[in-house]
């Protein structure tokens, strides 16, 4: 067979078998069901939910602070002389009580001082005496002399009564007296004494050194209360009194000062005491001073210089609910979940925002659920599946 009829018997049998293939795949075409098409379903989202219990309720306002000594004053000697006893509780974080001797300056002087000026006193004591003597003596002799002369005056000069040499011998005497106190007064003060229940901040003598008036030796803080000074927005104080602040007479709101110390959460209880008289001008917020009586009467102590959160408790509102800050959403909108596991959007009234806490004074009801998962789509009425109870109370 000639290479030209091999050529063309190749391309005839190509052509058959693409005509049968084509043939063939309609046929498998035309034989096949037809699908029908369906929207799939949108999954029904699952979502966490809360309960709702409403009832009477504190607003808590929070704040945080560092406490401070109500007294802190400087130890200062009103009389110079060296230091000749000290009181062991003269140390950095000493513990004393009032009219303890904390230091002694050396009395010896101001002892000499005191005898110098008793021995002044009964010098013009003597002198006072002398002088009333002679003064008596002058007047008896005058009245001897013109008692029955009828041109004579019925007392005598005061000059003939020595009544100048009797005021000057008084004034004497209480200028000696004067003295006197004056020395007995610096004696008194070579000791310092304790004004109060406190600790050492600072100590800054030592035995043996010499000391002037005005010169500070340490310092002292007073352990009977302490205070804590927290910056809080103006609208805060809506919730709770602060005496000679806020509207309403009594003493001010009751608050917790809590702490961790040595490993230990600790509260102590305290109350709100005043406001400083102006509100800061960087920060537009209002001091308001938190007072805790016997700070130090725990074991740990409330410190001084420690850093604490103050919890306030403000008005209680007579049905309010508690919910997490995630339920909230944008324009004050919660998410409750109804019977027929529909969410519904809900408007309610948020009193305050504690925290992670929001609390809700109208628009919830005892025992509503309300939804704290994030979701990105949401609508009115769409239908929701619920974690189960037993799973969120493990959680």
């Amino acid at each position: 067979m000639s290479k030209k009829k091999k050529r063309l018997l190749h391309i005839t049998v190509t052509i058959v078998l693409v005509v049968m293939g084509a043939a063939g795949m309609r046929a498998l075409t035309a034989s096949k069901a037809e699908l029908e098409k369906r929207r799939p379903s949108a999954p029904i989202p699952l979502v966490r939910t809360i309960g709702v219990t409403a009832g009477p309720h504190a607003v808590t306002i929070q704040g945080e602070g560092t406490v401070q000594p109500l007294q802190e004053i400087q130890l200062v000697p009103e009389v110079d002389g060296k230091v000749v006893d000290m009181s062991p509780a003269l140390v950095d974080g000493g513990e004393f009580r009032l009219g303890d001797t904390l230091l002694r300056i050396a009395p010896v002087d101001y002892q000499l001082a005191v005898t110098l000026a008793q021995a002044k006193v009964k010098a013009a004591e003597s002198n006072l005496q002398l002088a009333e003597e002679e003064a008596a003596a002058a007047l008896e002799e005058w009245r001897m002399l013109y008692s029955g002369d009828p041109e004579a005056e019925p007392e005598p000069p005061p000059l003939v009564a020595k009544e100048p040499q009797l005021a000057a011998a008084l004034a004497k005497l209480e200028a000696d007296n004067a003295d006197l106190r004056k020395a007995q007064l610096n004696l008194e003060r070579t000791e310092l004494m304790a004004p109060f229940d406190g600790r050492v901040s600072q100590e800054n003598v030592d035995l043996g050194q010499y000391v002037s008036p005005g010169q500070a030796l340490a310092t002292l803080y007073s352990t009977e209360s302490a205070e804590v000074v927290i910056p809080l927005e103006d609208e805060s104080l809506f919730w709770f009194l602060v005496p000679g602040f806020t509207d309403g007479e009594g003493p001010g709101s009751p608050a917790t000062v809590r702490a961790r110390i040595g490993g230990r959460d600790l509260s102590w209880a305290g109350g709100v005491v005043r406001a400083e008289g102006k509100l800061d001008e960087r920060t537009r917020m209002i001091n308001v001073i938190i007072r805790v009586d016997k700070p130090y009467a725990t074991r740990p102590p409330l410190a001084m210089g420690l850093f604490v959160t103050v919890e306030i408790e403000g008005r209680y509102l007579p049905k309010a609910a508690v919910i997490p800050r995630p339920a909230l959403h944008e324009d004050d909108v919660v998410w409750v979940v109804d019977e027929e596991n529909r969410l519904r959007f809900r408007k309610v009234d948020v009193a305050r925002v504690q925290g992670d806490k929001v609390v809700v004074e109208a628009g919830l009801k005892d025992g509503e659920r309300v939804v704290i998962t994030p979701l990105k789509a949401v609508t009115h009425g769409m239908a929701v599946r619920k974690v189960p109870e037993e799973e969120e109370s493990a959680s």
